[in-house]
């Protein structure tokens, strides 16, 4: 994963790559059916490819650490902070440790698997300092969300975001990809918790104005997004952009998956 969360049972769906699982759409609403008239979105790996930063990030600030490293071990590396320290991340939303230092652990885990570790505090806040520096400068946007907001707009639908991160950092990350029209933004500082808790969920309803029956919400991650959702009442929809396999007894809990969001106006039956 990337500064995301995903809790243990759903770390499998999360992690397995190029695996065999085919979008599921559902058919347009029926006649009578209330429509959707909010999407709230979840930020890391559904709009920004955050992953995809911290990888560059990496490798650009880990290089002097770990010099002659190949290809193979810069991804295992890169694999370890991004998708194998979710424990770790799991301790900065419960706020037992601040934000710098559970980067800095994840640098130590990725650093251990190769036998290396920092020689010194000064190190590691060196470190910290030049990944901080680096990785913003990373950050993009997946060419699918401006069509999507797009659609969304034409719609008349409201639409907004929803993470498991503190609203300022995750602001500063959707304007620096381009993403200034999403005005509404709920972080965990806005209520105090995290997804799946359904009081995050209720915050973006809020400020969006929209009931939770007739709300979406999209993200990456099947318990905290999709199953988190439905527990706050609102219709999840899994973006699975690895093609992951979901554990099958998850599934029924899942009914909804697309590997895109150009997918996503078909689902909602906006054509």
């Amino acid at each position: 994963m990337a500064e995301l969360t995903v809790t243990a049972s759903d770390e499998a769906a999360a992690t397995h790559d190029g695996g065999s699982a085919p979008a599921v759409v559902r058919a347009a609403p029926a006649a009578g059916t209330a429509l959707v008239k909010g999407v709230l979105l979840d930020i890391d790996e559904t709009l920004v490819d955050l992953e995809g930063a911290m990888d560059r990030a990496l490798r650009e600030v880990s290089a002097a650490l770990l010099p002659g490293l190949d290809e193979a071990g810069w991804t295992t590396f890169c694999r370890i902070f991004t998708r194998g320290s979710d424990d770790i991340y799991e301790r900065y939303v419960a706020r037992e440790i601040t934000f710098a230092q559970q980067r800095v652990l994840r640098a130590e885990r990725c650093l251990a698997q190769f036998g290396r570790a920092f020689a010194s505090d000064a190190e590691s806040a060196a470190w910290l300092e030049a990944y901080e520096t680096a990785q913003p400068t990373y950050v993009r946007a997946f060419d699918d969300v401006e069509p999507l907001l797009d659609a969304l707009e034409a719609a008349g639908i409201a639409y907004g975001a929803v993470s498991n991160n503190v609203h300022d950092y995750q602001r500063a990350k959707l304007d620096t990809a381009g993403l200034q029209r999403i005005g509404i933004l709920v972080g965990i500082d806005a209520v105090g918790v995290a997804k799946p808790d359904p009081a995050i969920f209720h915050e973006g309803l809020r400020l969006l104005g929209t009931g939770a029956h007739e709300t979406v919400y999209i993200g990456d991650n099947p318990a905290h997004d999709v199953i988190g959702a439905a527990a706050a009442g609102l219709r999840g929809i899994w973006l699975n952009r690895r093609s992951a396999v979901l554990d099958p007894a998850m599934a029924p809990s899942v009914p909804d998956q697309v590997t895109g969001l150009g997918q996503v106006p078909a689902l909602l039956g906006l054509g």
